[in-house]
């Protein structure tokens, strides 16, 4: 994996780590103040983590469409969250990651999933592996 996806990667795993540590002290403080919005920070920890986990490993067609299914369910999460959390702010009266399209992480959380199912579409594994098996005559990849 190199350029743009070696940097979607990069941001995936910064947000894993963020989110991972922001629902970790949420939940050890406070979780019976707002036990939805820190169960969603823990929800959006995991996407983030399987998110990484899939991309890295995307190369291959069980991985991709575990990338698929982590980052169509994260930006369908972002909008729900973020448009609820504007709508019916009762719900939310405690910051998740995805609060406000993910305005506490500079709307990284909205656009993330936007570039990441971009990068998907891109470079399926078929075209990598076809790329790959161009390069030699007989298409064994050797």
């Amino acid at each position: 994996m190199r350029g743009v996806g070696r940097v979607l990667v990069i941001v995936y795993a910064v947000m894993a780590l963020g989110a991972t540590g922001r629902s970790f002290v949420q939940i050890a403080r406070a979780f019976d103040q707002a036990p939805l919005a820190y169960s969603l920070s823990a929800v959006s920890a995991v996407v983030y983590i399987v998110a990484t986990l899939a991309l890295i490993g995307s190369g291959r067609p069980g991985w991709y469409r575990v990338a698929w299914v982590a980052i169509a369910f994260e930006l369908v999460g972002v909008l729900v969250v973020g448009t609820l959390s504007l709508t019916h702010p009762a719900l939310f009266q405690h910051q998740t990651v995805w609060s406000q399209f993910g305005l506490g992480y500079v709307l990284i959380p909205l656009f993330l999933p936007m570039v990441g199912l971009w990068w998907l579409i891109t470079h399926r594994p078929s075209r990598t592996v076809a790329a790959a098996n161009a390069g030699t005559a007989d298409g064994s990849g050797a």
